[in-house]
């Protein structure tokens, strides 16, 4: 839904305990016991109509009766008796409800009408509704802990969410034995109202929140979930761990792109999209929540590790080098300062074995050297009972020691009784420790690699005037034609014409129906020639036979046409075959490849690109990415994959053009955004040769869809809707069209356009230049939550930006702020006023219902605009500035 309502139901002032009890082993008498053990500064009303006091409180019969202000209710009742609960919640202005109550969907169908109505009664009062069956809500700032836990968090940086209550109590036990602190501890249930989206966009704007660590069973709103977190994994890590592994969907799929994208993989895409940190383990998940606790968030990748004994640091290294890392290397300068202290047989290299007999006080002596060297962003200390160590000594000396160093340290003593002791000193000292080399190093990984994902996030992509040309119609009217005649997919020559019309290469064929029409069209093609069956029934052509190679001849030519179709009719014998393709022989390929695409019943169209060939599902060597795709992320894409190193050239094969295979994955992105009638895609092979690419085998299956573009796509698309054309009051055409990642050098152009003055009115302050920063939050736009267009004159190399404007929504998108600057020369030219009408015209079309800005007393052009274009004028009090305000429900922008 949106964070409505959220900040006053997790800071609330007072709480209803509905279902509150003084029975000990009732959920009710938890939930009062927390609430008042915690230290809760605000009021508690225990509602119980068998009581008349709990716990010392006077108690109510219902909610109706208790005449104080509520914030929250939390609701422990069996679940038939909430429905109407909840209405009185709604009633009395409640912010939010937390259900605690069990019974709801996971019974089935009566659960699912109870929940309903629950649902329905809470949106008619803007009442939000946690649950229902969840453990409860802790917030530690305010010491309010309105849960049935054990336990009571510890106080720190971290919001933990969970759809399971059991993998709440099991992490809070944990914590508390690792010394990790939250500061909101959140049980969402089954997620009927408040889900991820709406917890990750309002703990994303909590200062109090350095990080987000979730458990997921599911996510009911994939698009909103993808758009707060792609917003605030930039700012904030959010760490995730899926469950639920599955490739069932896989097996069953129809193609080789449905069989290479199972659910699991695009999880992994889409979180990997988003800038989530996914982990495998709910240890992993512990692991990494105790390296944000106790070390926050460090950007580094340069890692020294010291150990007492060789086999911990080769486990260390083996470690790093499985997630493609490796150990820093050591400058001549700390080897020289090492030389001094350390035996003349130490290792030299990293990691720095100091060996079992060294005292603990050259082991510290030597950490001090390491963390100070400028090549060390973090130290990895790994410590075993070897030799004559002792390793409870060791972990009290370093914690007083490691309090006075600025580089990240994190620990790792192995062993069993005999470093027992040791861990929970460093535990106590707020050290991160662990038990093993490798459960270390994959937590320093998981944060390496999250730097590296935010950093290709917030990558300027090159600027290109290059348009892509395609022939949408072209493709429409394939597609329509094929679902008009009631088919589910495109015949091979179909689906090259429909690639081809997306500016995809491929290979002539032409349909033969009997052996004379292939011995002819053989013979104008030339010789030599393949033939292939051609039938929507048969989805894989290699499973009968049916494709021949090298054919030379007429003869060979016609007993190949014999031999494909009764091998398809034996294969097949209720199929539809249309005939045999015709195509010229392909010298054989440098490398066969696949592009390809899918409809996920969530997430809507995904990518695949790898190795192609028969044997693609086998040796499974493929990437996977959500469009819509530009070429930072199609270049990601190729990358991961094995035969990315192959195709950059190997041996005497040529190299492919890394630069056309990232346009090819870029339309075909467009493709399949454009057509959600597209249900799957394969182009397999894409045949490379001489570095020449082409397709030469493609299967296109199509059905009827739900919705219009770009309503089926989970991350929102380029919204060309919003471009026109237009002209100044003397007459200069000027073109409107949404801002791109890519107009970061028109941006700063346009922003060097500007006076002084310009820019104060625009920023409210003397801004000198734009920041990398700024840029990409400027230019890298959501446009689920901003509108911004700009004003671009001239073409190629001589274009210019001469206006931006945009609006900014609030997060339940029916309100937004806008904002807008024109270049100093283009001042009342009609610019400023077409622009802002087409941003406003977009809002209405999406639902925003309010507009508001805030404009400079002096800044009487923009106000004489407000006005002339509807808004109203309200002077702020003890302010310079009037807030301006249009309301779009009696309004209509042509």
């Amino acid at each position: 839904m949106s964070t409505l309502n959220l900040h006053r139901l997790f800071n609330p002032k007072s709480v209803a305990v509905v279902g509150a009890s003084e029975k000990k082993s009732s959920v009710g008498f938890s939930i009062m016991s927390n609430l008042l053990k915690n230290g809760f500064r605000g009021d508690i009303f225990p509602v119980n109509p068998n009581h008349t006091s709990v716990m010392g409180l006077p108690s109510f019969k219902n909610i109706e009766e208790i005449e104080s202000d509520m914030d929250m209710a939390v609701i422990a009742t069996p679940i038939q008796f909430v429905p109407p609960i909840v209405e009185s919640c709604g009633k009395a202005g409640l912010a939010g409800a937390v259900i605690v109550s069990s019974g709801g969907k996971e019974i089935g169908k009566q659960g699912q009408a109870i929940e309903a109505k629950i649902l329905e009664k809470a949106k008619k009062y803007n009442l939000r509704i946690v649950g229902p069956n969840c453990l409860g809500v802790v917030n530690t700032s305010k010491a309010l802990n309105a849960s049935f836990a054990h336990l009571s968090p510890l106080s720190g940086k971290i919001a933990f969410l969970s759809q399971s209550g059991a993998v709440c109590t099991s992490v809070l036990d944990l914590a508390h034995r690792e010394k990790i602190g939250f500061s909101h501890f959140i049980s969402l249930g089954s997620m009927v109202d408040v889900d991820f989206a709406d917890m990750i966009d309002y703990l994303g704007s909590l200062s109090s929140v350095e990080s987000i660590v979730m458990y997921m069973e599911n996510i009911t709103n994939i698009r909103n979930f993808m758009s707060a977190a792609r917003a605030v994994s930039r700012i904030k890590p959010i760490i995730a761990l899926k469950s639920g592994r599955s490739e069932a969907g896989a097996r069953a799929a129809a193609s080789h792109t449905g069989a290479l994208a199972g659910e699991d993989a695009i999880y992994d895409a889409a979180f990997r999209r988003a800038g989530i940190i996914r982990v495998n383990e709910f240890e992993e998940l512990l692991d990494c929540s105790e390296f944000l606790s106790k070390l926050g968030r460090p950007s580094v990748s340069g890692l020294t590790i010291i150990t007492n004994a060789g086999g911990p640091g080769v486990m260390a290294a083996d470690a790093l080098a499985s997630h493609g890392m490796e150990p820093v290397q050591l400058s001549s300068e700390t080897i020289e300062k090492l030389d001094k202290i350390l035996p003349e047989n130490w290792s030299r290299a990293n990691p720095i074995d100091i060996l079992g007999d060294t005292a603990a006080e050259i082991y510290i002596e030597v950490a001090k050297i390491c963390a100070k060297s400028e090549e060390t962003d973090a130290l990895l200390l790994l410590c075993s009972p070897a030799g004559t160590m002792d390793t409870f000594k060791l972990a009290n000396d370093l914690t007083n020691f490691l309090k006075t160093l600025s580089c990240p340290i994190f620990t790792a003593w192995i062993g069993g009784d005999n470093v027992q002791q040791a861990r929970q000193v460093l535990n106590q000292a707020g050290i991160v420790t662990y038990d093993s080399a490798e459960r270390a190093v994959r937590a320093f990984k998981n944060f390496y690699q999250y730097g590296r994902n935010i950093e290709t996030l917030l990558e300027i992509p090159v600027r290109t005037d290059k348009k892509l040309i395609i022939n949408r119609s072209k493709a429409e009217n394939i597609i329509k034609k094929a679902i008009s005649n009631k088919v589910d997919s495109l015949t091979e020559i179909q689906a090259k014409n429909l690639l081809q019309s997306y500016g995809i290469p491929v290979n002539t064929t032409q349909l033969a129906e009997s052996e004379a029409t292939a011995v002819r069209l053989s013979e104008q093609i030339g010789y030599p020639v393949v033939l292939k069956i051609c039938s929507r029934q048969i989805l894989h052509k290699s499973d009968c036979d049916g494709v021949i190679l090298n054919l030379k001849t007429a003869g060979e030519v016609k007993k190949a046409f014999a031999q494909i179709i009764e091998k398809a009719k034996e294969f097949a014998p209720k199929a539809v075959i249309e005939g045999v393709t015709v195509q010229a022989m392909q010298n054989p390929a440098d490398y066969e490849l696949i592009i390809g695409a899918k409809t996920d019943p969530n997430f809507g169209p995904v990518i695949v690109f790898g190795m192609g060939g028969v044997m693609t599902e086998v040796f499974r060597d493929t990437a996977i990415g959500l469009p819509p795709l530009n070429r930072l992320l199609a270049r990601q894409m190729i990358e991961e994959t094995k035969i990315s190193k192959v195709i950059k050239g190997f041996r005497n094969f040529r190299p492919v053009s890394i630069s056309l295979l990232e346009e090819l994955l870029i339309r075909t992105g467009r493709l399949v955004t454009d057509f959600p009638q597209i249900n799957a895609l394969d182009i397999n092979p894409l045949m490379v040769e001489n570095g020449e690419i082409t397709a030469v085998d493609a299967r296109v299956i199509v059905c009827k869809p739900s919705v219009t573009s770009p309503g089926h796509l989970i991350i929102s698309s380029y919204p060309w809707q919003y471009e026109r054309k237009d002209y100044t009051v003397n007459g200069h055409e000027f073109f409107i069209r949404p801002l791109r990642p890519s107009d970061v050098d028109l941006l700063i152009e346009h922003f060097y356009s500007l006076s002084p003055k310009s820019i104060y009115m625009r920023f409210f302050s003397p801004v000198k230049q734009l920041s990398k920063t700024m840029l990409i939050k400027l230019t890298q736009i959501d446009y689920d939550r901003e509108i911004a267009l700009v004003a671009l004159m001239g073409e190629g190399k001589d274009k210019k930006m001469v206006g931006v404007c945009r609006i900014i929504l609030e997060s339940d998108k029916t309100r937004g702020e806008f904002a807008t600057a024109i270049s100093d020369g283009w001042h009342g030219k009609g610019i400023g006023s077409s622009l802002l009408k087409q941003c406003l015209k977009a809002a209405q079309s999406r639902g925003v219902k309010h507009v508001v800005g805030f404009v400079l007393a002096e800044n009487t052009q923009m106000l004489m605009l407000g006005r002339k274009l509807g808004f109203s004028l309200k002077r702020a009090s003890n302010s310079g500035e009037y807030e301006i305000t249009i309301d779009f429900e009696n309004m209509h922008f042509d």
